[in-house]
């Protein structure tokens, strides 16, 4: 199936949506590398509140490259998801509804998005100067310091993605072996 979709994402939007369904996303999403996340799971442990509501939102793992001039944002390709697996269960826990990146998650990932309903979209790799033109506006918003890995709000229209895994904990690593497997 293909689907358009506007953020933020509800709980019954995710639930309808299966490991390699096709996805164009418009509205916010926010991005997040490693750096970021650990700084945001130490802010929650301090008993702080994060620089977003997370709430049902989308996070992009990526550290686009800066713009030229009259771009709104240079190469914007994801980043291993993995790096930032130690951090995810918390976010999803939280509401983060889904998660944009490239590659492999960890077993624990995959169980909060199980129980508590989100997604692991994938973003193609190669592909970041394709992706920036459905970047229609890009602010900073926390961790100016950390460079590319700062914390964004992007604006994105009709920005392409493939349901990796779904709120079921169907695979399309998994399934897309299998597929192709001869017996």
């Amino acid at each position: 199936m293909v689907y358009n979709l506007q953020t933020p994402l509800c709980n019954e939007e995710v639930k309808k949506l299966r490991a390699g369904d096709i996805v164009n996303i418009s509205g916010i999403i926010y991005t997040a590398r490693d750096a970021a996340h650990k700084r945001m799971i130490g802010m929650l442990e301090e008993g702080k509140s994060l620089p977003f509501d997370i709430k049902d939102q989308i996070i992009y793992y990526v550290g686009p490259c800066p713009a030229k001039p009259g771009e709104v944002i240079g190469s914007a390709g994801p980043t291993t998801s993995g790096r930032v697996d130690a951090y995810t269960p918390k976010l999803i826990e939280l509401g983060l509804r889904g998660m944009i990146g490239k590659g492999l998650r960890d077993n624990s990932v995959i169980e909060a998005m199980k129980r508590y309903g989100a997604v692991y979209l994938g973003a193609i790799g190669g592909a970041g100067a394709l992706i920036a033109k459905t970047i229609v506006q890009e602010e900073i918003i926390a961790f100016p310091d950390l460079g590319t890995e700062a914390l964004r709000k992007l604006t994105v229209k009709e920005f392409p993605v493939t349901v990796i895994i779904d709120s079921l904990g169907n695979n399309l690593y998994e399934t897309g072996k299998k597929m192709f497997r001869q017996t």
